[in-house]
């Protein structure tokens, strides 16, 4: 599966804790991450994070060209809904892209760890299944 990870600045440590509570989860899976995000959360869990440019530098614009492809099965956006700043990603660009697309998609650290304990237990494997589907239709 092909997991997408972004955080707001005042999020990232959070979004690096999860990530070593679940490393074990994580590591079976493809990681793709905005660049500021990856870089923090490869630096302490050891996983190989595909890092896309710093979110406001267009990262979030490749994470959505990924999600229109159907090449992005879930997302996790730690957003901070107090103090987000205007160099930050719009979390909303990317909940509308995975509501259009059938994309399961976390804002906050409660919904993230029900997503990434569904895909340890296979609940996710229906996106596979979808996205060859699609690829056959092509």
């Amino acid at each position: 599966m092909n997991i997408g990870l972004v955080a707001h600045d005042a999020k990232k440590s959070l979004m690096q804790n999860f990530c070593i509570a679940y490393r074990g989860i994580l590591s079976k899976h493809n990681i793709y991450a905005t660049g500021t995000t990856g870089r923090l959360i490869e630096e302490v869990t050891n996983l190989t994070i595909h890092k896309y440019l710093a979110g406001h530098l267009g990262g979030e614009q490749q994470l959505a060209s990924q999600i229109e492809h159907n090449q992005i099965d879930m997302v996790i956006f730690l957003r901070d809904p107090l103090s987000s700043k205007p160099h930050e990603p719009d979390v909303n660009n990317s909940i509308h892209l995975c509501d259009t697309y059938n994309i399961p998609f976390a804002t906050n650290l409660a919904t993230a760890e029900l997503l990434v304990k569904a895909l340890d237990r296979g609940d996710l494997e229906w996106r596979e299944v979808l996205r060859k589907e699609q690829t056959q239709e092509e």
